[in-house]
């Protein structure tokens, strides 16, 4: 072939600048587009030979090879596929936005499926230009009596095509790196970028640094390949040692055998899994395989908690599987993992498209070849198809789920406090993924027992209504308010343990909310379900907790709780502050403090949205004191308010309730363990 030269044919303006600049958003990854390319040639030809228009040799063995060579300051791709005449390489490298994948696939679309092709993206080669001053195609087709072209282009619209000296069936492409993008040069750089991006490719392959010193290995000759390159054979003999028998004699015993081994040229390891575990059966993995997939790819050596693995053909191809990992931070700090591949190649991590908000807490991998991406892989077209997959991902966890609550209870209460606050956050995020899960999400009690949102409000004296009926209710005829069931919540086991104690007494029950998406998720419990509210523990005491006041006390009881508002008022120098007086069961318990639970959610919104400056009250009331009446120390007072340690033990009954509710600031700790020194000291006199 005579050498021509000519002009690339761009279907778009000014082509170049956009593919340096705009088309990829991270340089690196024109290593993936490289590596897809010669995936995409070498399944033609497996396509070919398996419809019989080609015959592969033997000892044909798909691979990919990548050479960096620092001193040339370059960078080679070769595989062993396809290949290409003078005229394809005119028709696909020269003809830029026409994906050779297209035309093949139609020329197959009888005898083939789409679902193994990898190169549907007409640019990928010249992301190439993104790191190289200068491009060298050198390849060879399949087709018999074809001759080896040689393609040079320099990255602007020019090219050199000539006759090449290419033996071997495939393509070699060799790009002479810019000085922007020497690190490419580098082997360990590339060895990284190849794993990002490449390490489940569909097949090997296989890094190399060009002139680098032979390396060898020492295996057991039975070990022996076709292929291994023997330098060396080793005959090791048997290893004796004197040792003592039975008898106490002294004799030499053989305790290693005579060995035949070779020294060979180190065997080349592919750095990728052609068969990664999502692309499997789920029948055909074991628990210690999902564990041990799970380790490598995301560097966590603690176990997962479960996983899922997708399993999808129809009405579109995805497979993947998805880990619960043991979540023991707040929520707000969980940074979880979800790698998008398209057929084995790496697309990004947690694409919001494609994966549920709140599932991107999890780790794992998701595989759908039928993604409509963009040319760059890296982003998807705005299509409607991508919600349904996101959607479909959120019905298949929440089938997980509810059939492990229904056929694995027990492991499923294990699990529920580390998965909850996952779930809670698909409830908020996603209606239909809250619709299935609303029969499953659970409430711990004080005791520890696990109850469901219909076992909580029947524990309350309530009836759950379907908030199905409720919109019907609504929409009908107007109906006087119901009573609601109030559900009671508590949010710090330690910190609240005295009103637990009361309700324990009292016979009553509340759940645990202690995590950062509780407030927001019973907010929504609220909204749904409007026959029911939750209050938390100290929000106020319950009738059951008081004695009634009776009719001839009454008088009386009100001069004291004008007695003791008066008291405390003076003695913490708060003017403000809400004093009440109850007649409570439990005499052990002195002093205690309430806040509404509207107070208390308006308080944790302003903290959430930064309003801590703001003044609490101007959006209800504050906090109350709350004293029994009954306790000594409450009588007291009353009896004698003019008392010189009066003061002290004012401050001391409202610290002591402030304890029992939250914790105290350092200026109030401070006092408070100073006072209490000084009491004891009293008691010494």
């Amino acid at each position: 072939m005579a050498a021509k030269k000519g002009n690339l044919s761009i279907s778009s303006e000014n082509i170049f600048p956009i593919i340096k600049k705009w088309v990829y958003s991270d340089h690196d990854i024109f290593v993936r587009e490289m590596i897809s390319n010669g995936c995409d040639a070498i399944t033609k030809l497996k396509k070919l030979d398996m419809m019989g228009e080609y015959q592969m040799a033997d000892d044909y063995k798909p691979q990919i090879q990548v050479i960096v060579n620092p001193e040339e300051k370059t960078l080679k791709f070769i595989d062993n596929g396809i290949g290409m005449t003078a005229d394809e390489v005119e028709e696909y490298i020269t003809q830029i936005a026409f994906s050779g994948a297209t035309e093949f696939l139609e020329k197959y679309k009888d005898k083939t499926t789409e679902d193994d092709m990898i190169g549907h993206f007409g640019l990928g080669f010249y992301s190439a230009f993104m790191v190289a001053d200068e491009v060298h195609i050198d390849t060879l087709s399949y087709k018999e009596g074809s001759a080896p072209v040689h393609w040079v282009s320099n990255g602007g619209t020019e090219y050199e095509m000539s006759d090449g000296n290419k033996e071997g069936v495939g393509t070699e492409i060799t790009l002479f790196l810019n000085d922007d993008s020497l690190e490419f040069a580098n082997e360990y750089r590339v060895r990284e970028v190849l794993e990002k991006y490449c390490s489940f490719m569909p097949v090997e392959i296989f890094l190399s640094k060009a002139n680098a010193e032979q390396e060898y290995e020492t295996i057991d000759e039975a070990d022996l390949e076709e292929d291994d390159v023997v330098v060396e054979r080793i005959h090791e003999e048997a290893k004796m040692e004197e040792k003592e028998n039975e008898n106490g004699e002294k004799e030499m015993v053989e305790v290693s055998p005579a060995k035949d081994k070779v020294k060979i040229n180190k065997r080349p390891v592919a750095i990728n899994d052609i068969h990664p575990l999502w692309t499997k059966h789920p029948n055909e993995c074991s628990k210690e395989d999902y564990i041990e997939f799970y380790r490598k790819v995301f560097l966590d050596y603690k176990e997962p908690l479960f996983w899922i693995h997708l399993n999808m053909d129809y009405p579109f191809n995805l497979k993947g599987i998805l880990y619960f990992p043991k979540i023991n931070t707040e929520y707000d700090s969980i940074e979880g993992t979800i790698k998008l591949y398209n057929n084995q190649v790496f697309i990004a991590d947690n694409i919001k498209e494609v994966i549920p908000e709140f599932l991107m807490v999890l780790k794992g991998v998701i595989d759908c070849p039928d993604l409509p991406l963009n040319v760059s892989r890296s982003a998807l077209q705005n299509d409607g198809f991508v919600t349904k997959i996101a959607d479909y991902i959120s019905k298949k966890v929440a089938d997980k789920l509810s059939g492990m609550c229904k056929t694995d209870k027990e492991n499923y209460e294990k699990y529920w406090d580390d998965i909850s606050p996952f779930i809670k956050f698909g409830c908020l995020k996603d209606e239909k993924f809250c619709d299935k899960m609303m029969d499953y999400i659970l409430f711990k009690n004080i005791d520890h027992k696990y109850m469901t949102l219909k076992e909580c409000v029947e524990e309350n004296g309530g009836t759950l209504i379907d908030p199905k009926d409720q919109k019907e209710e609504t929409e009908g005829e107007e109906k006087k308010e119901e009573p609601k069931t109030t559900i009671y919540y508590v949010t710090d086991e330690q910190q609240q343990s005295q009103y637990i104690n009361m309700f324990r007494t009292q016979g009553q029950d509340a759940v645990i909310l202690n995590h950062n998406i509780d407030s927001p998720f019973i907010t929504q419990l609220e909204q749904r379900n409007q026959n029911i509210q939750f209050q938390r523990i100290d929000a106020d005491i319950t009738e059951s907790a008081k004695e009634e006041v009776k009719e001839e006390e009454k008088e009386n009881f009100q001069k004291t709780a004008d007695t003791l508002t008066e008291v405390f008022k003076k003695a913490l120098d708060n003017d403000k502050l809400n004093v009440k007086v109850e007649k409570l069961k439990d005499d052990k318990v002195a002093s205690m403090i309430t806040l509404s639970e509207q107070s208390r959610r308006m308080q944790e919104m302003m903290k959430m949205y930064g309003m801590t400056g703001m003044d609490p009250s101007m959006f209800g009331t504050d906090s109350t004191l709350t004293l029994n009446a009954n306790h000594p120390l409450v009588q007291f007072v009353v009896e004698n308010k003019d008392n010189e340690n009066v003061p002290v033990i004012c401050k001391q009954l409202y610290d002591l309730a402030m304890l029992a509710h939250k914790p105290l600031s350092p200026e109030e700790m401070t006092a408070f363990v100073q006072r209490s020194n000084d009491i004891m000291m009293l008691l010494t006199k």
